[in-house]
């Protein structure tokens, strides 16, 4: 079982979508676990203050080092059979290394990942001091960690023994050498006409009216398991 513990300060934008799907039932089976904490509770200002401004001037707030440190601290010490070689402790921030499916399943084999949610303008840079990884989901700025924290829990989760079904792990995207995109996939109907679908060419949007039907690949309806297998491979995005 994997622990995932996320620090944010909005723990409440993870209940939905944790609450639904292989994330709903992962956790059901005991496969996962996932603890959110909220930062403001390991401040002891009155306020629940958890940011500042930035020394030396600058726009925008900065989250402090003080209760994301005493929130990494709790939650290590509350799980004291949890070896450090055994656990990750990430700080998702755009600067940070990107997040890949190679590095997804080395993940998948812990026992505990920390991750640390930014927001406002950054983090206090001494808060790096006590990671293992900065890790970014892409080359663009959100307002903060809470989606990137997300995927990663995504990402791993589907990767633990009994969450997905092997056969669908072992042919999908990424997964042998991680080095190629998925062939082209279809199901019914063998014949998609977007006129017979919205009775007609007037009820098209414009930029759909000029749409033939559309087919499946012949090969795919031949039940030829050799000659699929090589299609699919000719279609595989290297």
């Amino acid at each position: 079982m994997i622990q995932f513990d996320i620090i944010t300060i909005f723990p409440w934008a993870f209940e939905s979508y944790f609450s639904q799907s292989i994330i709903k039932a992962a956790q059901k089976k005991g496969l996962i676990k996932i603890k959110i904490h909220d930062l403001r509770d390991f401040t002891f200002d009155k306020h629940k203050t958890v940011d500042d401004k930035p020394y030396g001037g600058g726009a925008g707030m900065i989250l402090k080092v003080e209760p994301i440190f005493r929130a990494i601290n709790f939650i290590i010490k509350k799980n004291p059979k949890i070896k450090d070689n055994e656990r990750k402790i990430i700080l998702l921030s755009p600067r940070g290394k990107e997040f890949t499916q190679l590095y997804a399943k080395k993940l998948s084999k812990l026992k505990q990942i920390i991750l640390i949610c930014g927001h406002y303008e950054g983090i206090d840079e001494r808060v790096k001091k006590f990671v293992d990884r900065e890790l970014s989901i892409g080359k663009y700025i959100l307002t903060g960690g809470e989606l990137p924290a997300m995927v990663v829990v995504d990402a791993v989760t589907r990767l633990v023994p009994g969450v997905i079904k092997k056969e669908s792990l072992k042919e999908e995207t990424f997964s042998k050498t991680l080095s190629y995109l998925e062939y082209p996939q279809y199901t019914r109907p063998e014949v998609f006409d977007p006129q017979k679908v919205t009775k007609g060419k007037k009820s098209l949007a414009k930029r759909f009216q000029g749409l033939k039907p559309q087919r499946v690949p012949k090969i795919l309806l031949s039940g030829h398991h050799q000659k699929i297998q090589e299609w699919r491979k000719k279609h595989s995005k290297v």
